[in-house]
């Protein structure tokens, strides 16, 4: 008896360790960046799993991950993958942008695609990989083949899994704000459901972000975290359905030694397709102004009647201003049909190709075509963007007709409310902002604008994943908390958010923040979280190709001080750089001006104030430059003096230092003109 029973529980022991060990993968094709600094490996294991790992000169940064696709119309896509070849190709071409942080940018990498086949079920499935110095992107492609014209990409089986203990800034995905949430900073094992991009710092100083390229027809990427440090994609709801030959977006992550290699990365750019418009010379960069601050403020309504914003009387003194001041636009929202009455992720009575009876469309076109000014209209669709696309083309041909060469559009909703109707009069069904049908639509709006010679920018949108780079007629978008948080936010941005948005959400593309609130008051005069210099330095460390001088006209002219610096700073950029700044503290940017050869630097940050010695060596060798400072005053502070201000002048050169110093939730603000 004793025999039999020893027997029996080494036949168990034996089972249980056949079952619970890992089969054994092998590595099956591997690829190295141009300059050897990152490889990626390939393997499969003996139930064909695949995974890949990333090493960086010789570290691991991601441990095995799972790679493959979950499938509504076909067996899974995640074992039974037998490896047949792999291709590899190099490129090294530089290419330059029609507007952006640089002008010039550099696209060298190598690339492999390594092609696999279901056993069982004879699906055919290529991973691509393509390897930068400075990170990589990955994607699937699924090539056309006998007996599968389509497929329903349930889900992503792809993972991240961070091989060091790491601290992560994140925003919650799925949530009913969209991206409008202050960022929070936590170990990297406590993050839950997050939007892209994400930032990684480990404990040994190595700097990750993960995002997504090229979203096309396709829904956007969250992060979940199943255990530990790995994350898993999760597509947002409603997956994608799409014929045959399809690739999805890449999968990108960024990797850096510090914080600037990050901010300075072209990676996702570069991941996109080249431009298909041409010559976009009609966009011109710029700053702009307009009805909206007052809005946000409770002094105007969009809706019609005593306290109407969008008149045809105000609009004119915004066109004033504007020329006064050298700005290319203004901004008008409220100026069309449909804002009386609860609009609210409801939009069914916005008509996009009629003015409401207080604004002459026409006598305001003119008058700011005379004074060098373009209008710039705002669409709002509260979400029903069936009925937007529907009136498209005619609100598009009305602005074209005007003058207008950009349009602000706004998709106001609870995320998941979006209104879809396919048929007019038919059923509505709902979708969310970042998933397959909503991607397309966006793409939709752009090509649609395109062919009137017109740019926009998209509040409340999808996330930017570098397709301006496609269609750089998409020149900037929302995405984030934006300043109007700090009209009626509860809480109002703190000074970390906007440093938290350098090294997050801008490392996917522009922001139109709207800086510039001079008057550091929201509603109701509460205090917003910021100095009075701090707003001059957005300028620099927010890009944007468009930027708008928020306040109102009678606050700047209360702020004569600020207005040098204001009217003379660029929107478009010959170089850039990040020369000092850590994750969530503090950021110094430079931009070289693409017109001129003079230099700006706007310095940010959080809520304690620093000294930062600042190194020139950005500037030109060969000249001096007079450096025009604007800076906090000695004793600024954002809480209890944010309009303590300075400004003086310096003759420098580029072996010169300056020493900033930037009081609690301050900034400075610096322009470096060439001397003869």
């Amino acid at each position: 008896m004793r025999m039999g029973w020893a027997w029996i529980a080494a036949c168990v022991a034996a089972t249980w360790m056949t079952v619970s060990l890992p089969a054994v993968a092998a590595d099956v094709a591997k690829l190295e960046s141009p300059g050897r600094v990152l490889s990626v490996t390939l393997a499969v294991d003996g139930d064909g799993r695949l995974d890949y790992r990333v090493d960086r000169l010789g570290g691991e940064v991601i441990a095995p991950s799972r790679l493959g696709l979950m499938l509504g119309n076909a067996r899974a896509l995640s074992r039974y993958l037998q490896f047949e070849n792999a291709e590899r190709r190099e490129q090294d071409e530089t290419w330059e942008q029609p507007w952006g942080e640089r002008r010039l940018v550099r696209d060298r990498y190598t690339e492999m695609t390594a092609h696999f086949v279901q056993k069982r079920s004879g699906v055919r499935v290529d991973v691509v990989f393509r390897l930068y110095d400075d990170g990589l992107g990955f994607r699937y492609a699924i090539p056309a083949q006998e007996g599968l014209d389509h497929v329903e990409i349930e889900d992503e089986l792809t993972e991240f899994t961070i091989a060091e203990p790491a601290s992560a800034w994140w925003i919650p995905a799925g949530e009913w704000n969209r991206y409008e949430y202050l960022y929070q900073r936590t170990p990297l094992n406590q993050v839950g459901r997050a939007h892209t991009p994400l930032t990684l710092r480990t404990d040994a100083g190595l700097h990750v972000a993960i995002h997504e390229a090229a979203l096309v027809d396709y829904p956007g990427m969250w992060l979940t975290r199943p255990e530990g440090q790995r994350l898993r994609a999760q597509l947002a709801p409603g997956g994608a359905k799409r014929s045959l030959p399809m690739t999805t977006p890449w999968r990108s992550v960024q990797i850096s030694d510090d914080a600037a290699g990050l901010v300075d990365s072209n990676l996702i750019l570069n991941l996109n397709e080249p431009n298909r418009l041409g010559d976009v010379s009609w966009f011109k960069p710029g700053k702009y102004a307009g009805v909206w601050w007052s809005l946000h403020l409770n002094k105007e309504t969009w809706s019609t009647g005593e306290k109407h914003g969008a008149t045809t009387a105000n609009t004119r003194r915004y066109i004033d201003f504007a020329a006064d001041n050298g700005l290319i636009g203004v901004l008008v929202e409220g100026w069309n049909r449909g804002w009386d009455g609860d609009w609210f992720g409801w939009g069914r009575e916005f008509e996009f190709a009629s003015a409401s009876e207080d604004f002459d469309l026409d006598t305001l076109s003119d008058y700011a075509k005379k004074k060098g000014v373009q209008l710039i209209l705002h669409h709002e669709t509260g979400c029903a963007v069936s009925r937007y696309e529907r009136q498209l083309s005619d609100a598009m041909t009305l602005a074209e007709k005007h003058g207008v060469h950009a349009i602000k559009t706004g998709y106001v909703c609870d995320s998941g409310q979006i209104q879809r109707q396919d048929v007019e009069g038919g059923p509505i069904s709902r979708e969310w902002h970042d998933g397959q049908w909503m991607s397309n639509h966006f793409l939709r709006v752009l090509q649609e604008a395109a062919k009137h010679r017109i740019a926009i920018n998209s509040h409340e949108p999808i996330k930017d994943t570098g397709l301006r780079r496609t269609w750089p007629n998409w020149i900037s978008r929302e995405g984030a908390r934006g300043m109007e948080y700090n009209a009626w936010g509860n809480p109002k941005n703190p000074p970390s958010h906007e440093v938290n948005l350098v090294y997050t959400r801008l490392l996917s593309g522009p922001m139109d923040y709207t800086p510039g609130v001079v008057s550091l008051k929201g509603r109701g005069d509460t205090p917003i979280p910021s100095t009075l210099a701090r707003q001059l330095a957005l300028y620099v460390v927010i890009y944007s190709p468009i930027q708008m001088l928020a306040d109102l006209p009678e606050h700047y002219a209360e702020h004569p001080e600020v207005m040098p610096f204001l009217r003379a700073v660029p929107t478009d950029w010959e170089s850039s750089q990040l020369v000092a700044g850590e994750v969530g503290e503090y950021a110094v940017m430079a931009r070289r001006d693409r017109n001129s050869s003079a230099w700006y630097v706007g310095a940010i940050t959080d809520e304690h104030g620093r000294q930062i010695d600042l190194p020139l060596s950005f500037l030109d060798p060969k000249r001096k430059y007079r450096a025009e400072i604007y800076r906090d005053g000695d004793d600024a502070d954002f809480r209890s003096n944010p309009f303590a201000f300075a400004s003086e002048t310096r003759t420098v050169t580029a072996a010169d230092r300056l020493r900033l110093r930037i009081a609690p939730g301050g900034g400075e603000a610096i322009r470096f003109v060439p001397l003869r």
